[in-house]
């Protein structure tokens, strides 16, 4: 069975919500090695590993990348984008995404710039079909 490109569509803006708190899974851990303190918890950034602190960023960034995704996969879903293009641009976003924190993480700068960059190319590419299919004339 094959789901429909909105389903597609809506199931990957609730991956991308999900992904962006699992760096932050990696900033807990790091917190209970080092003690948590629950009075300051953003005190103890300089405290982190460096490998905790790419996390810090993966995790933030995550947030900046959601906004826009979200707004050009529902605009799509609003559109009624049906095509594989879509599909596959919604997808693409998500796996790099992932891709995006592990690297991150793991401090492979240019890897983890690949995977920015497919997201952004995804989240335009939904943009694009968007827009193009809204102002088409009736």
């Amino acid at each position: 069975m094959t789901l429909p490109v909105s389903a597609i569509l809506l199931d990957c803006v609730a991956a991308a919500a999900f992904l962006i708190y699992v760096p932050f899974i990696v900033v807990g851990y790091a917190r209970t090695r080092i003690g948590f303190d629950k009075a300051a918890p953003r005190t103890m950034f300089d405290k982190l590993p460096p490998y905790a602190q790419r996390a810090s960023w993966a995790h933030q960034n995550s947030f900046e990348t959601f906004m826009t995704f979200a707004a050009a996969a529902l605009m799509a879903y609003v559109t009624g984008q049906n095509s594989i293009i879509a599909a596959v641009a919604a997808i693409a976003f998500v796996v790099a995404r992932i891709f995006h924190s592990v690297f991150y993480i793991l401090n492979v700068p240019l890897a983890r710039s690949l995977m920015f960059g497919i997201g952004t190319l995804s989240t335009a590419t939904l943009f694009v079909l968007s827009l193009s299919s809204a102002n088409r004339p009736l």
